[in-house]
């Protein structure tokens, strides 16, 4: 049974800074792509990042130069470093395994003063 959990979100000021992770389990994890995907209200979910198995990255618009994407294969582990956070950030942050039905349960990530 695969599962993938997603930690880290919560509320943080425009500008600051917040790390999440998703551990999976039940799965090869190292050989998928992995992406983080995002839902703010009334809106379509989106891509973010997306990491492949062997490390390549890729990004929305909207996040270049400010998130980043990374893995830990040892710790079937995927990462997204968001920093200088905007409040057009806010949403639920989703993992997933790219080409599959898996998706996490998603956590909130509130950017607000």
């Amino acid at each position: 049974q695969v599962q993938l959990v997603e930690s880290g979100g919560g509320l943080v000021q425009p500008g600051g800074s917040l790390r999440l992770s998703c551990v999976a389990s039940g799965t090869i994890f190292s050989i998928y792509t992995m992406g983080w995907y995002r839902q703010a209200p009334g809106k379509e979910r989106e891509l973010v990042a997306q990491i492949t198995s062997g490390g390549s990255t890729n990004y929305a618009d909207s996040v270049k130069g400010r998130f980043t994407i990374s893995r830990d294969n040892a710790k079937n582990t995927v990462y997204l470093q968001m920093n200088s956070l905007k409040p057009e950030d806010t949403a639920v942050y989703y993992c997933h395994i790219v080409t599959t039905s898996y998706w996490g349960q998603g956590t909130q990530v509130t950017v607000s003063s």
